[in-house]
């Protein structure tokens, strides 16, 4: 029965029993962290053989003669260019390989557009007033980045095949101020949706008012699927072309959840003149980046079957814990009509909507019994969810056992949260 068709001696009945469950939980001691998605042991153990790639000085030199030891290829060594250029589908001179975090590639590329502009452009820490859209629920690093750079935000709504684009197409087209958007175009942090052919095409055809407007295209989760369906996307990059709107896009990727969340490559992608651009200020930033690194990673892979590869074992550890989240969401909460959320087919995160202005509730009572989640409101804009109901779920690092304590918890804290809310009206 659906809570709003109960009565409330009903609700009060079923509230009692939540809250007597609470406690028993609550004297288990949980102590889990799913505020993020981080990696579980397993998971690591699988990029163990990358660590073991060289046994003399001889195997550290890149395919041109690079000793990888030493300086030098700032924009990163040819043969990673040309796998991680084959990842995207860009080609090398349109790549540049990084450190371990694409998360500091972006953070960069907003500030050089801060202190230098963008291909001759006015730097944004000139202009009176900078903006970014921000489709929500969203990833709160992105959202962190411009609220450091006091970059204002405008949300974005997101639907089953991607952000708003008829709002998108008219704030850009009307606001010079608008400077960029943050898209995660393939299993959406945190709804996990796939951008639909239509969405790429109308986001390679924008026509902003400002000329350094850039899309922020954070492709992070580009094989990262969760069943034997992967879905693909439109090549952004081909896409620009076709409309001569290449300048418009700023790809970026890594391989932080491939194989070392703390010890990857990252990649960011765009047109030639804006890898030039970049390089030519990079260089007085760095002389390169982990070459070694980079090296290690093109061994151990060998080739895109390498990576693909990789992630179909990922995908045997971590799709089971995805599984039972949906199976425990749909069978303690769905009936009762008090949670909505998506079944991913990639990505990290499960989006959960809880009723609404119940979310900080649910993820107070979640901490209280020992279960850290992702802070209501981080999926949106300074923290704040208008409507109080989204709470992101990261469920690849507990093993199954644990998995199953905390989501069972999450289910008696919606309930519980629900319930109240019912009775105070």
């Amino acid at each position: 029965m659906k809570l709003s068709e109960m009565k409330k001696e009903q609700i009060e009945s079923l509230l009692a029993v939540e809250k007597e469950k609470f406690i028993s939980f609550k004297a288990k001691g949980l102590k889990l962290n799913m505020a993020r998605g981080i990696h579980s042991t397993e998971q690591l153990e699988l990029s163990m053989p990358i660590m073991d790639i060289f046994h003399s000085a001889a195997e550290m030199v890149s395919e041109d003669g690079t000793d990888c030891r030493n300086y030098g290829n700032l924009t990163g060594i040819a043969e990673a260019k040309r796998l991680f250029g084959e990842l995207l589908g860009v080609s090398e001179d349109e790549i540049i390989i990084g450190g371990n975090s694409s998360l500091a590639l972006m953070y960069d590329s907003v500030a050089r557009a801060m202190t230098h502009g963008i291909l001759g452009s006015t730097p944004w820490s000139k202009l009176p007033e900078v903006k970014f859209l921000c489709p929500v629920p969203g990833y709160d690093r992105h959202f962190g980045i411009c609220q450091n750079f006091g970059i204002k935000m405008i949300n974005i709504p997101m639907s089953k095949t991607g952000p708003d684009m008829d709002m998108i197409e008219k704030l850009v087209a009307e606001d010079e101020t608008i400077k960029g958007i943050w898209c995660v175009p393939l299993y959406s942090n945190p709804d996990g949706i796939v951008y639909s052919d239509e969405t790429v095409k109308r986001f390679a055809a924008l026509s902003p008012k400002a000329s350094d407007f850039r899309i922020f295209w954070d492709n992070a989760y580009c094989v990262h699927h969760l069943t034997e369906h992967e879905n693909t996307i439109l090549n952004i990059l081909e896409e620009a072309k076709k409309t001569g709107k290449e300048d418009m896009v700023f790809e970026f990727a890594s391989t932080s959840k491939i194989t070392f969340p703390g010890a990857g490559v990252s990649v960011f992608a765009a047109s030639k003149r804006n890898i030039e651009y970049v390089s030519n200020i990079l260089k007085y930033q760095i002389i390169s980046y982990d070459k070694l690194n980079q090296l290690r990673h093109v061994r151990y892979f060998k080739n895109l079957d390498g990576i693909k590869n990789q992630m179909v074992r990922h995908r045997e550890i971590i799709a089971p814990k995805f599984d039972l989240v949906v199976k425990t969401l749909s069978e303690n909460l769905s009936e009762l009509g008090i949670c909505e959320f998506i079944k991913p087919e990639g990505g990290y995160f499960v989006s959960v909507f809880v009723p609404v202005g119940c979310a900080s509730k649910v993820v107070n009572l979640c901490k209280d019994g020992g279960v850290i989640l992702t802070g209501a409101g981080a999926t949106y804009p300074y923290g704040k969810d208008p409507d109080e109901s989204n709470i992101r779920i990261a469920p690849t690092f507990p093993p199954l056992s644990e998995l199953a304590d905390a989501l069972e918890l999450f289910c008696i804290a919606v309930k519980i949260a629900a319930f109240e809310k019912a009775l105070s009206k």
